[in-house]
């Protein structure tokens, strides 16, 4: 009997007409209809097909490179990739590791479906690109928001005269404007972003999403049109297509450029203003005197950026024992909590020779962890620990899709309501409060992972994302 593996994946823009679960029972009976058994699932969640940086993908073709199965099963051949190239690379490693190809849309897979699909799905993704920009071009000079929403504003949410809900639309924040114009009021006084952020992180003031400011939030970069102090939405000027957003094909990220001035797309909005023109040219007069001071134009000529920082042992790896935040570079060899030195949030200012921290780590690995009975307990309590929290998932995993289909349920009879006409005074706030339960349940769903079990007496149990 031949072992067959399924994988599944589901983009952001198309989480209900092809969940995992469905493509999951599909793929399924198809292998049963083949006479092969099924050893193992993969699957990727609200991730795009257009990139090879997936973890249940990467997953398969390590275990496919390990001989684990003979065949792979999967909705369509886009559910594994959209990208012509990437499809092609595919099939050439998965044919040479012996793996066949099946799909429930085009059956088994060869060089012709490769070229044609690859294609079609490239073209696909083509279009859909051009599609949106379209659209989102259209909303920004209708003065909406095109993306996502800045500090100092708050989203807008209604439902429109046709039922539907109206998107793109933002208030001002009177708080958060509040604390806008004290930020650039005091650079133009001639205080440095890192003291404002460590003022509004002592006085317990919340940053952009909650979080605590950071001296890059509120510095920017002038040119990308990014920081608070860059950010001409505060003098009441949307601004859009102002970069670009590229694939790279060997990480699979995307990296960012910059669009020729005269293709930005620039629509007033008055009534956004939080800034008045004074307060503004005081700020961008002082961002001038900084970028004409000799030091900085020595370090913007040495290109700083092009540097790629040197990986040590412990890079990332290190943690504040007093308030949790990373540690970083103090100097050449030295490290030192990064809250305390550039948020004002920890009272640990030590810093740390790095060859002492590593050969301390080195000593404990030698002395303590690498003992057989030390191993022993730290994988089971490990597995111990990772199975608990899984079995948590999963039942708020099924408890959110049951509250889901119930609340999906009842948005679809107030749509049917106001399509017929239905209007009452606590219509519009019913709605919003199941959209918004809706949005909550959805994020639950996404943190809480699916269980993939593998199936046959030689298969390992796993989990994917």
């Amino acid at each position: 009997m031949q072992r067959a593996a399924v994988y599944a994946r589901y983009s952001s823009q198309n989480q209900r007409e092809a969940s995992i679960e469905d493509q999951v029972r599909l793929c399924l009976e198809r292998a049963h209809h083949y006479g092969a058994e099924v050893v193992q699932h993969y699957a990727d969640m609200a991730i795009s097909g257009s990139s090879m940086q997936r973890p249940g993908l990467l997953s398969l073709l390590e275990a496919a490179g390990r001989g684990s199965f003979d065949i792979i099963i999967a909705e369509a051949l886009d559910r594994l990739s959209r990208d012509q190239a990437d499809v092609a690379t595919l099939y050439k490693r998965l044919s040479f590791h012996g793996v066949r190809i099946v799909t429930l849309a085009e059956g088994e897979i060869n060089e012709l479906h490769v070229g044609l699909k690859g294609t079609m799905n490239q073209l696909f993704l083509k279009d859909l690109a051009a599609k949106t920009r379209r659209g989102l071009r259209g909303r920004v000079e209708a003065g909406f928001a095109g993306g996502g929403i800045s500090y100092g504003y708050d989203v807008v949410r209604r439902i429109n005269a046709d039922g539907s809900p109206s998107t793109g639309e933002r208030s001002i924040n009177a708080a958060e404007a509040g604390i806008i114009r004290r930020i650039f009021s005091e650079f133009s006084d001639g205080h440095s972003p890192k003291a404002i952020a460590r003022s509004l992180n002592e006085q317990g003031i919340a940053g952009p999403r909650g979080q605590l400011w950071r001296d890059t939030a509120i510095r920017g970069h002038r040119l990308r049109g990014t920081g608070l102090l860059n950010n001409e939405l505060y003098v009441g000027k949307l601004i859009w297509n102002r970069m670009t957003y590229i694939k790279d094909p060997q990480s699979g990220k995307r990296v960012s450029r910059m669009n020729p001035k005269e293709e930005w797309v620039t629509t007033e909005v008055p009534e956004l203003r939080i800034l008045d023109d004074a307060l503004w040219e005081r700020a961008k007069f002082r961002q001038g005197e900084i970028d004409d001071d000799p030091r900085v134009r020595a370090i913007k000529q040495s290109r700083f950026w092009e540097q790629k920082r040197k990986l040590h042992l412990l890079t990332g790896l290190l943690h504040c024992g007093c308030c949790g935040g990373g540690y970083a570079a103090v100097g050449r060899d030295y490290l030192a909590c990064s809250a305390a030195r550039k948020l004002g949030t920890c009272t640990q200012r030590r810093s740390f020779r790095r060859g002492d921290l590593e050969a301390l780590i080195f000593d404990l690995l030698r002395d303590r962890l690498m003992q057989p009975a030390a191993v022993a307990g730290f994988i089971s309590a490990y597995g111990s620990a990772v199975n608990a929290g899984r079995a948590t998932q999963s039942a708020e995993r099924a408890t959110a899709e049951a509250e889901k289909t119930q609340v999906l349920r009842r948005l679809n009879g107030l749509y049917d309501a106001i399509a017929d006409g239905l209007r009452t005074p606590g219509l519009k706030d019913k709605l919003e409060e199941l959209e918004a339960r809706k949005a909550e349940l959805e994020r639950i769903r996404r943190l809480c992972p699916i269980e993939i079990y593998g199936f046959g007496p030689a298969a390992e149990r796993r989990f994917f994302f």
